[in-house]
């Protein structure tokens, strides 16, 4: 258990937590969530005791042990994935080597009666069990699995940890983390490096973990699949929720609608204090009274409502122009870099007004074929060419480079705005995590985040009819992704987006194009429908390989006993029936949520609360038939 007790926490005068009180039980998987700045890593550091508390006190269970993955690269040396990996299990060797001192130590000691001698046994003894539980003979199929599971091929594991990317050396510091299968588990942002897949992969891993986990994201997908509580930063405070992020926004929106009432109402009451202070203030005869209610007033401890105006912002793009019916054609691309090939004669047109989202697992040419179509990069043989009257808008990493650094972040926009925006500028960069004198700053002072945040602000402004948008949400905040994918929803023109954030892109795009093994395959359909085609191809695939690995027997049997073959055909129409019509269930609660989504999104039904609870009964029903279907197709 993580016991957190009255805890406060100050950093140069400024309180990021004064007197919060928690506790977390094992099996609790919560999701930490809240602003930028709001304090969610310091949090997660102070459970982690790598950061002090003023005040209070934080207290793990009795020999509980704990894990933490920092937003920061370890420092790491030049082994190879598979041997950086099993750094997981120096617990392992040190006991063994404590367990051959200690074993040395008892053949020589005569003191067998000494309560000192009893002890060294009892220690002999923990360290044995602890061996045991260790399983040190399972270790390599566990790192294998671990690494592969987030991304790794076999045949990389034993290259140089240095050969790959920071990105890719995270996953490696993740998988040491989750080797060491501690009690208490502290995560801030393990999806940050990860494609589609190897998210999938570490949900399922964590949805199956019996320890405690307390763990930082911005992927609402990532949160509503692993996590069943919900824990919000908010004004030095927690705000707790027993349930994962889908259902605490509806048990928020009641929330903050009881308080805006309690307020209200409490409100009223202080007016009226304040109005009798102020006219017999004077009165001689009314001064206890006066003083009665004056001392009152001070104790009153006030109701405060966060509310939550950039949330109902609507920001469109400006109008695009008209551009040719094919806006980009890649004719049998090839582009490799040394020895290593990255795409193989790929080809791709992009329509005008299409919509399309570059998935696939990392390193497998979704960026270069990006740079390759914006003319940043060329490639080995093939080509690439934009449509006439063409105006690109490109966001990539290098893509705040081109910011003028003298400029400051509000004049930035300022320079570029038109129209009703220029009267949003503030709250406009409020959604990109911009507030209070950080408008102020100049662009040369800001960070690489910051710097990446402000070039895709800018973007919203510009008449671009093609958009090519590399992770456009890496360093944004799940409200300033919602306000970001509302607008490219509503966004006229073409738009090519690299992104492995789920719920980002549900319902954004209208064709999905994977990457894999060098070439590209389209999808038609947006993510959900992409997932559901991979699940079904998933168990196709392994419906094959078990018919492979036991065909011999299975004719055996056709030859004797001919009725189990018919008898295993209709099980197994049975189990597709089953599917099929579990995915039309799934279909239509999906479309009954986003229909009642919209409902609630509408201002007047903000108190409807009939509305919220049969959102939530929708919810439910979706949860438990996407449960079943996966248990099927297990």
């Amino acid at each position: 258990m993580v016991s957190v007790d009255n805890i406060r926490i100050s950093f140069n005068g400024n309180t990021l937590f004064d007197k919060v009180t928690f506790q977390i039980k094992a099996g609790q998987r919560a999701g930490l969530i809240g602003k930028n700045g709001a304090g969610k890593s310091t949090l997660l550091k102070a459970l982690s005791g790598t950061v002090d508390i003023d005040q209070g006190q934080i207290i793990l269970g009795k020999n509980e042990s704990l894990g933490y993955l920092k937003q920061d690269l370890a420092l790491q040396g030049e082994l190879s994935v598979r041997k950086e990996a099993e750094k997981a299990f120096e617990a392992s060797l040190s006991a063994k080597k404590k367990l051959e001192e200690l074993s040395q130590a008892l053949t020589i000691r005569t003191d067998y009666e000494s309560d000192s001698y009893q002890e060294l046994i009892q220690e002999v003894s923990d360290l044995g069990m602890q061996l045991e539980l260790l399983d040190e003979s399972s270790q390599e199929g566990k790192i294998e699995r671990i690494l592969m599971g987030l991304g790794f091929q076999r045949a990389e594991l034993d290259k140089n940890i240095q050969e790959f990317s920071g990105g890719w050396r995270m996953r490696v510091e993740l998988a040491k983390i989750l080797l060491q299968e501690p009690e208490v588990l502290l995560l801030d942002e393990p999806t940050n490096h990860l494609d589609i897949v190897s998210i999938q992969w570490l949900e399922k891993y964590l949805r199956n973990y019996s320890g405690i986990i307390v763990l930082i994201s911005h992927d609402q997908e990532f949160l509503n699949q692993v996590t069943n509580r919900t824990i919000e930063i908010v004004n030095k405070g927690i705000m707790d929720f027993n349930v994962p992020y889908s259902k605490y926004l509806i048990q928020k929106e009641i929330h903050f609608e009881q308080l805006r009432a309690s307020k209200i109402n409490q409100d009223k009451k202080l007016e009226e204090m304040e109005k009798f202070i102020e006219r017999f203030r004077a009165k001689a005869s009314k001064s206890n009274q006066v003083q009665s209610r004056v001392k009152a007033l001070e104790k009153i401890e006030r109701i405060v409502v966060e509310e939550h105006e950039v949330a109902a912002m609507k920001i469109r793009f400006p109008e695009p122009p008209r551009g040719s019916k094919q806006v980009a054609t890649v004719s049998n691309v090839n582009k490799s870099y040394a020895d290593k090939i990255v795409l193989d004669q790929v080809d791709l047109i992009v329509g005008r007004n299409e919509k399309l989202a570059f998935v696939g697992k990392n390193g497998m040419g979704k960026s270069t074929l990006l740079k390759i179509i914006v003319d940043e990069i060329k490639a080995t043989s093939g080509s690439s060419e934009l449509g006439q009257n063409t105006s690109l808008g490109y966001y990539a990493q290098n893509q705040a480079e081109e910011l003028d650094l003298n400029k400051t972040v509000f004049g930035t926009i300022d320079d570029i705005a038109k129209g009703d925006v220029r009267l949003k500028i503030r709250d406009l960069l409020g959604s990109f995590l911009f507030s209070g004198e950080d408008i102020d700053k100049k662009v040369q002072v800001l960070s690489g985040g910051e710097k990446a945040r402000l070039a895709l602000c800018k973007l919203l402004l510009e008449p671009y009819n093609l958009l090519v948008l590399d992770e456009p949400t890496n360093h944004l905040d799940i409200l300033s992704k919602q306000i970001l994918k509302e607008a490219l929803i509503n966004y006229k023109g073409t738009m090519i987006v690299v992104s492995h954030d789920r719920e980002f892109l549900r319902g954004l795009t209208s064709k999905i194009i994977e990457f894999g093994e060098r070439k590209v395959k389209e999808f038609a359909g947006d993510i959900d429908f992409f997932l559901q085609q991979k699940n079904l191809d998933q168990m196709s695939d392994l419906d094959l390989q078990k018919k492979n690995d036991s065909g011999k027997k299975k004719k055996e049997k056709k030859e004797k006993k001919p009725h189990q073959n018919r008898q295993q055909q209709q099980e197994d129409r049975k189990l597709k029936n089953k599917i099929s019509s579990l995915e039309s269930t799934i279909d239509s609660l999906e479309k009954n949520k986003k229909e009642l989504e919209d409902k609630m999104a509408k201002p007047n039904n903000s108190s409807d609360f009939n509305l919220f609870e049969e959102y939530s009964k929708v919810e439910q029903k979706l949860t438990e038939a996407s449960a079943q279907w996966e248990k099927l197709i297990e």
